[in-house]
């Protein structure tokens, strides 16, 4: 009898077993191999990479469809999994959901079956509060399916709302995402795509032919540069699918679990990790006397960053403003800086928008906020002013005044006119606000408020001798005006700094605003000027 019930046992996990390596055989080892020549990964090889070797615990492996329509009730036409990995592991320790399309099977579209196990992990994730990653790889909508794919696809962007600003969302693009299935991405914190293989658009080259008759290929309307350098679609853009996963797991070291947890510190490296006071004598130099010539933010960056890290979002995009993480006393900080080395530094649209929802994804995630700020003004221009300028930049203003996390704001040359009050200035609730000596903190640069303020007298003088007192007053006005100390006469200015002690004193606000509580008043939300 013994003998019997053991047989039946071992059958028992026999036939698990089975299904379970069917399971993951997914559209077959030819599909498969067709993938690898492109330069693709499986969705479960994606998957293992991405996390912590052994940790994976798939959910809802023998799902299948329940399509009848168009010969979809056929056993081979309803394979387990329908073509989605789903489920949850660990990096670097830390607990994670995540799901993956699987191209080989139906293209990795979308069903009612798979769109529930999306949702399953995402309500998950929210309960645990935990990040969510996707791994997207897909056809779009499963024609067959009809609406209820779409339906599936709706009731995943409800969980991506419902989800924004309590667990951080990454999407990461390795293969075809189009029609509707673009939104879910979208409304994600951070956005992946590997350079040959991933593109992303609302209607392809076909349709965009038949109805404006342009031509356009797959690459150049989604590829990942052009998300990346034109749209601002997407965030990051890898060579191919291990540097995208290698990518995603750099990132979640910077951010926390979930909107009540801080983000994870880095403990010393036996012991003896970066000086919190080391200072950095060429910053003393770095900005040049020439208040017209350019010089990199990003050496300021990496000169005050810890092990001079710095891992920057939306790299390729709106290059006038830098954004991105980076560590100081071992802690997450959110970095926003003009970039004089390109466009002056100055605000514009993308730039504002860039920098705008940058922040207030740090602000959800209690990530303090540093700011570099080295800003003529807003870019003028009849395109930017039809364009929508005003609004645009009040995003960036609306998000700095709103944001309740450290915000340390250090001025190193230029902050003019409306632009100084934008970039995180003492008046919108900024913590601590330090300034360089070489800083002109002005409503205007010296030759335009010369032009203005002296107008009659230079109009009055001889024309021999007009450029030379308009040089005059220029020096004179950038003396007595274009520095940092009527700002810091007025307590505008908490500290004029040596540019050497940066990272000590950013280290040191940093610490004093450790417990800091701030709110803003009640409401179901604010209105920002999308």
């Amino acid at each position: 009898m013994t003998d019997i019930k053991n047989a039946k046992h071992h059958d028992r996990v026999a036939e698990l077993r089975k299904r379970s390596d069917e399971a993951e055989v997914g559209g077959g080892a030819e599909r498969r191999e067709r993938e690898h020549k492109q330069g693709k990964l499986s969705a479960r090889e994606r998957i293992h990479l991405l996390l912590d070797d052994g940790s994976f615990e798939e959910l809802d492996k023998f799902v299948r469809h329940h399509c009848t329509d168009f010969g979809m009730d056929e056993d081979a036409q309803r394979p387990a999994g329908d073509g989605f990995v789903t489920g949850y592991g660990r990096i670097d320790g830390r607990l994670v959901y995540v799901f993956a399309q699987d191209f080989t099977v139906f293209g990795g579209s979308l069903s009612e079956a798979n769109a529930g196990k999306i949702i399953k992990i995402m309500d998950l994730a929210m309960r645990q509060g935990a990040p969510v990653i996707g791994l997207n790889d897909s056809g779009g909508a499963r024609i067959q399916e009809g609406v209820m794919s779409l339906a599936g696809y709706a009731e995943i962007f409800l969980r991506n709302t419902l989800a924004s600003g309590v667990v951080p969302q990454i999407s990461a693009i390795m293969g075809p995402c189009a029609g509707g299935a673009v939104y879910s991405p979208a409304i994600t914190d951070f956005i992946f795509m590997t350079r040959d293989n991933s593109y992303m658009f609302v209607t392809g080259p076909d349709v965009i032919k038949t109805v404006t008759h342009e031509e356009v290929t797959k690459q150049e309307l989604g590829g990942a540069m052009t998300h990346n350098e034109k749209s601002g679609v997407a965030h990051f853009v890898s060579r191919d699918d291990v540097e995208c996963l290698a990518m995603i797991r750099e990132l979640l070291g910077y951010l926390p679990s979930n909107n009540r947890e801080d983000a994870p510190r880095r403990a010393p490296a036996n012991g003896a990790g970066d000086p919190w006071d080391r200072a950095h004598s060429a910053l003393n130099t770095l900005v040049p006397e020439d208040p017209q010539k350019p010089y990199d933010i990003k050496d300021v960056i990496h000169a005050v960053a810890d092990d001079s890290e710095f891992f920057e979002v939306h790299e390729h995009y709106a290059k006038n403003i830098v954004v991105g993480f980076a560590r100081l006393d071992g802690r997450p900080v959110g970095i926003v800086a003009n970039q004089p080395a390109f466009l002056a530094g100055v605000l514009d649209i993308s730039a504002s928008v860039k920098g705008a929802r940058f922040v207030r994804f740090c602000d959800a995630f209690n990530i303090p906020l540093i700011t570099f700020e080295d800003v003529p003004g807003f870019l003028p221009g009849t395109q930017q002013e039809f364009g929508g300028i005003i609004k645009h930049g009040a995003k960036l203003l609306f998000a700095y005044a709103e944001a309740t996390v450290p915000k340390i704001t250090v001025i190193t040359r230029k902050a003019y006119g409306g632009a100084y009050c934008v970039m995180a200035s003492k008046h919108i609730r900024t913590d601590i606000n330090y300034a360089w000596p070489t800083a002109e903190i002005a409503v205007m640069g010296p030759e335009g408020a010369v032009n203005i303020v002296y107008k009659r007298e230079l109009d009055r003088a001889p024309e021999a001798d007009r450029d030379r007192l308009r040089r005059e007053k220029i020096d004179d006005f950038r003396e007595r005006f274009a520095n940092p100390y009527v700002a810091a006469e007025r307590g505008y200015i908490d500290a004029v700094i040596e540019p050497a002690q940066t990272r000590a004193k950013l280290i040191t606000a940093l610490r004093s605003l450790e417990n800091k509580r701030d709110t803003n008043p009640r409401k179901k939300h604010g209105n920002i000027p999308l």
